[in-house]
């Protein structure tokens, strides 16, 4: 806004000062805002051009990495280095299985706990003539068949001891260290479950005329479900029968808390197991069968095996089955479903046969056979000794092989 100043008869028009600086300070901030729509401008570009620079680096890791891990993973190889050796020599008769993270191994005269690097955590000693033993979860038991001991462990060590009234036979635990076991002198066969403390807890008596004659059994991980299998005869004809007790509430009422029961006529049943406790899977001699349900247990897939079966081992999440045809062995697994994953072909005969970390470890002697479950043959190859017992470790192909010498830390190489 401009003033009119009078002086004399002309009339003289004069900027107002504070419009003026107003409006200076108004174009000062418009050229600053200009600036800094020009820097965010700037700093944007740049961020997308850094964001696109790291996409593609990492896009490029990845695909590295991804890339080495399926070369490395979809190769066979054949020879072996030795990485460290552990020494702890095995004791003659001395046989191991895997506890807790580590090592039992155990003989005639006693059982030691070690971990994975050969170093003793525990030792017990006993006498038995033939033990027997059974792991689940951080609990192991171990028996002398056809005597009457049985002794319970945990991670720590010695938990219990039972004494049976009867010759034991078989036995089988839970994680909480409850053990169920066939009991049989000359005339009667009985099924007891003790606590660790060696009190019975169930006593069920078995005869040839009413139930059969027990051949296996497993117990759930929380102790509460017992899976028999039983051989009868039906109709003049051997047949199979397996029968779920259930020691929880669904069972209280029920008749020796039997609440399910099923035979297959001209069948023979001599391996049940629970995969967890939901699932369990009993093998007769031409097929797998899948029960599911933790009360009342129901079928829920059959896989019939036209060739027969050689062997059956699982873990928690699988179940594989070797079969014999057209004169090769063959290997295939199957998902708690029942659903078939794999199915390989391999040369060779293996005594010992298990599933571990997705990897089906194969070994008799000095041989070994590894394959994937994406059924690529990992090794297939001899060690330098008598493998007792192979466990995968972190690490590309690096594994704890177990043998009378100690323990070695192995890689497969090319």
């Amino acid at each position: 806004m401009k003033r009119k100043k009078r002086s004399g008869l002309h009339i003289v028009e004069q900027d107002d000062p504070i419009e003026t600086a107003i409006h200076a300070i108004m174009e000062e901030i418009q050229e600053e805002n200009d600036l800094l729509d020009e820097l965010e401008d700037k700093i944007r570009r740049h961020q997308a051009r850094f964001v696109r620079s790291a996409i593609i680096v990492v896009t490029a890791v990845v695909l590295a990495l991804v890339g080495g891990y399926l070369y490395v993973t979809h190769q066979t190889y054949s020879s072996v280095q030795t990485l460290s050796t552990y020494s702890d020599k095995a004791d003659s008769g001395e046989q191991s299985i895997q506890f807790a993270g580590g090592i039992l191994k155990y003989s005639r005269d006693g059982i030691s706990f070690i971990n994975r690097k050969g170093k003793a955590q525990w030792n017990s000693s006993y006498q038995i003539q033939n033990p027997i033993v059974s792991v689940k979860g951080d609990s192991a038991a171990i028996a002398d068949k056809g005597g009457n001991d049985i002794f319970v462990f945990r991670k720590n060590g010695l938990k219990g001891e039972i004494h049976a009234n009867f010759p034991v036979q078989k036995i089988a635990v839970s994680s909480q260290g409850i053990v169920s076991a066939v009991l049989k002198d000359e005339t009667t066969s009985q099924i007891v479950c003790y606590d660790a403390a060696g009190n019975v807890l169930v006593e069920h008596k078995t005869t040839a005329a009413s139930t059969g004659y027990p051949l296996d059994i497993d117990i759930s991980d929380n102790g509460y479900m017992l899976l028999v299998s039983y051989v009868i005869i039906e109709d003049g004809a051997v047949a199979g029968r397996v029968a779920y007790y259930n020691f929880g509430e669904e069972g209280q009422g029920k008749d020796n808390n039997l609440v399910m029961e099923e035979t297959y006529k001209d069948a023979v049943i001599p391996t049940v197991f629970f995969m967890n406790d939901e699932v369990s899977v009993i093998v007769t001699d031409g097929a797998l069968v899948f029960y599911t349900g933790k009360e009342t247990p129901e079928k829920s897939a059959t896989i019939n095996m036209e060739n027969g079966i050689k062997s059956v081992f699982h873990n928690d999440k699988f179940v594989g089955v070797v079969f014999a045809s057209n004169n090769k062995n063959n290997v295939r697994l199957y998902n708690v479903d029942g659903k078939q994953i794999l199915s390989e072909t391999f040369e060779g005969e293996y005594n010992n046969i298990k599933i571990e970390k997705n990897q089906i470890i194969m070994f008799d002697g000095k041989m070994c056979n590894i394959i994937g479950k994406n059924g690529v043959n990992k090794f297939q190859g001899e060690l330098e000794s008598d493998i007792m017992d192979m466990i995968p470790l972190p690490g590309i192909n690096k594994y704890l092989v177990i043998n009378a010498n100690g323990l070695e830390e192995v890689r497969f190489a090319k």
